[in-house]
């Protein structure tokens, strides 16, 4: 019987598999399973789900999403972040589910604390670690401590609790009350030592001073050392605070660019750029969608058309990230802007999560040679890269248009064998290599070109 313990859990992660097969085209999305042997660290390989509960029905969320975790597990994701979970403010309320009411409750809509359990039993006996989107900045207008701490908020100028500078639906918390800190320290404690939880996203984490992640993240790892932290920024200083991960908030528009008439060569430049300032042992977050892109951008053209996303996604996780997908990119036919805050019950399309699960493969077997240098070979119409180390070479080549496309195969790599990571087949590389509307060629070498 497997240990779903924390401390089994962690030792079951250790050793998951990484896939040493192959990879191909777009066309033959099954893919290799994962295999037995890993290859680079944890933060190398890891992907993450990001699940809206909200997507699983109009009641028994969590027994819904329950029920989708060995999908989730076997589309090759290792960590699940929940959206939040807590009852939902009325008063002043707009529907957000970033309007906590309190912080130790799990909203009747979604399920009871026992349901939330039992998803992390259950997550846990897959190898997957379950991360709670954490809203420290602002509470809703009828929180607890509204009652019983209202020396945690700011004040306006009548010393009445003062909205968030940007959100007139929440109430700002103020950090230079020691209460403030205490309770939300220990708010979070309760999660881990109730319901076993992982770690979190911590939203807006720029509206709370550095001060208070420092002290937060070195008690929960006190509770935890593998807890897990993601930080909603784009600002690196957030990693000296203890955060494992924090946001690319600028690579799903400069994708959205790129597969609207962008340049291809211009992806080179932004990804170097951006890696470079992440420090060594840390990670960054990238994604096609989340909650918030989704919301914003017709989800159907955001990336010239639904076929766009897995393609957007391939460039997340070969980029050397942490790749996420959202709990709708892998559903057929949605359309137009989509509501994080509403119920609703997404079908998850079967062919969809093989298409993801050979991606995932993809990027687990690639994580040795993702460690190397991001060499440009890009085209007038495609985007073309490699990366090589410890021995192994990895080619990326993916057109971001809607109609097919031949690519000149880099000299140096032309006439090679590679194992494609898609199909799993092996092969030599042609002069030139077609590839279809939204498609990709994710090529993996085990001895460097000359």
């Amino acid at each position: 019987m497997m240990d779903t313990t924390k401390t089994g859990k962690k030792i079951f992660l250790a050793s998951l598999a990484v896939a040493a097969v192959a990879c191909g085209d777009s066309n033959e999305p099954a893919g290799p399973v994962i295999p037995d042997k890993p290859s680079g660290d944890k933060a190398a390989s890891m992907v993450i789900y990001q699940v809206n509960p909200r997507f699983y029905g109009e009641s028994d969320c969590l027994k819904a999403v329950t029920d989708d975790i060995s999908r989730i597990a076997d589309m090759g994701c290792d960590v699940i972040w929940l959206m939040p979970i807590y009852e939902i403010g009325v008063k002043n309320s707009i529907g957000s589910p970033y309007c906590v009411k309190d912080y130790k409750s799990v909203a009747a809509s979604l399920g009871t604390m026992e349901d939330l359990k039992e998803l992390v039993s259950v997550a846990h006996g897959k190898g997957l670690d379950v991360i709670l989107d954490w809203v420290a900045n602002h509470t809703s207008w009828d929180n607890t401590w509204t009652i019983t701490n209202p020396e945690r908020y700011a004040k306006d100028a009548n010393g009445n609790i003062a909205a968030t500078p940007s959100w007139g639906d929440v109430a700002q918390l103020d950090y230079s009350v020691e209460s403030t800190r205490t309770g939300m320290k220990e708010a979070m404690k309760f999660w881990i030592e109730q319901a076993d939880i992982d770690g979190f996203r911590c939203d807006y984490a720029e509206g709370v001073p550095h001060s208070f992640w420092k002290e937060a993240i070195t008690e929960l790892r006190a509770e935890d050392p593998d807890v897990i932290m993601l930080a909603e920024s784009s600002r690196t200083d957030f990693y000296a605070d203890g955060f494992d991960m924090v946001y690319d908030w600028n690579f799903a528009p400069a994708m959205k660019t790129l597969f609207n008439g962008g340049k291809p060569a211009a992806f080179h430049d932004y990804v170097t750029g951006s890696n470079a300032k992440i420090p060594s042992g840390k990670t960054i977050l990238r994604y096609a969608f989340n909650h918030d892109v989704a919301a914003e951008n017709e989800v159907d053209r955001m990336f010239g058309a639904p076929e766009g996303v897995p393609a957007a996604y391939v460039l997340a996780a070969m980029s050397n990230s942490t790749p996420m997908i959202y709990s709708s990119m892998d559903v057929e036919g949605l359309k137009g802007k989509l509501s994080f805050f509403n119920h609703r019950k997404l079908d998850f399309s079967p062919e969809l999560t093989a298409t993801y699960k050979a991606i995932n493969n993809a990027f687990k077997v690639s994580a040795e040679a993702r460690g190397g240098e991001l060499k440009n070979y890009a085209q007038n119409e495609a985007v073309v890269f490699s990366r090589e180390n410890g021995g192994k070479t990895l080619l990326v080549m993916v057109n971001p248009s809607a109609k097919a496309i031949s690519v000149k195969t880099p000299i140096s790599f032309t006439g090679m064998q590679v194992s494609e990571l898609i199909s799993g087949e092996e092969t030599s590389l042609p002069v030139m290599t077609d590839i279809p509307a939204y498609g990709y060629k994710i090529c993996l070498l085990y001895t460097s070109p000359s």
